[in-house]
C-alpha cells in the first residue's frame, strides 16, 4: 500500500461504506494485529476473536476514518483497549466466583485444602489428557521433564517457533478450563494455594 496517500484514499472509500476497501484495509493489517493482541493474551484463538471485533468496530465507526492522522496507531490502540476490558471482564468474573465460593466453603482447613488440591490435579490431568497427542507431548516434556524449548525441539526434531506455538495453546486451554470449569481453582484462589503446574 502506497502511505499515507493510499492509506488516506482507503480510509475516505470506507467511510462512504466501500465494502471492498474495508476488505482490502482487513486484509492488510488482520494479521499484524492479531500478533500484536497474541503477545497480552498468549491465545491464537482469543487473539483471532478480539482482532474480529476491533475491525466490527472500526467498521460500526467507519464514518469516523476520514479524520484519523494514523490508522495503524488507532487500530493497535483500540486492539489494546479491547484487550484491556477482557482482561478487565476476567478478572470481575473471578472474582464474583471467589465471593460466591468463599461464602460457601471457609478456608483455612487442612482436609478441605488436601481435597481441593487432589480435586485440581485430577482436573488438570483430565484437560491435559484432552490436548492433541504432539501438543500433551510438548506440554509434559516442557511441565514434567522440565525440558527447554530448545531441547523439546531437538528431542522432536520440530522447530522452536512450533514447540513454542504448541506450548502456549496447551497451557491457555488447560487455564481457560480450569478456570471457566473448576470450582476447585476458584477456592484454591481464594485462600491463596493455587499451586503451579506451569
Amino acid at each position: 500500500m502506497n502511505f499515507p496517500h493510499e492509506e488516506s484514499r482507503l480510509l475516505a472509500a470506507v467511510a462512504t461504506g466501500d465494502r471492498r476497501a474495508f476488505t482490502q484495509l482487513y486484509s492488510t493489517y488482520l494479521h499484524g494485529l492479531q500478533r500484536y493482541i497474541f503477545l497480552f493474551t498468549r491465545s491464537e484463538e482469543t487473539a483471532q476473536e478480539l482482532a474480529q471485533q476491533v475491525f466490527i468496530a472500526i467498521w460500526e465507526r467507519r464514518a469516523q476514518l476520514p479524520a484519523i492522522a494514523s490508522f495503524r496507531q488507532y487500530l493497535y490502540r483500540a486492539a489494546k483497549n479491547l484487550v484491556y476490558d477482557e482482561v478487565r471482564q476476567q478478572q470481575r468474573q473471578l472474582s464474583a466466583y471467589a465471593e460466591v465460593h468463599a461464602a460457601a466453603t471457609p478456608c483455612g482447613q487442612p482436609a478441605d485444602q488436601a481435597l481441593i488440591n487432589q480435586q485440581y490435579h485430577e482436573q488438570a490431568q483430565a484437560l491435559i489428557r484432552q490436548l492433541p497427542t504432539k501438543r500433551r507431548q510438548i506440554f509434559l516434556l516442557r511441565t514434567q521433564e522440565e525440558l527447554s524449548l530448545d531441547e523439546i525441539a531437538q528431542r522432536l526434531d520440530i522447530s522452536k517457533s512450533v514447540v513454542k506455538k504448541q506450548l502456549y495453546a496447551a497451557i491457555d486451554y488447560v487455564k481457560k478450563n480450569l478456570l471457566l470449569h473448576s470450582d476447585a481453582v476458584v477456592q484454591l484462589a481464594i485462600c491463596g494455594l493455587l499451586p503451579s503446574v506451569f
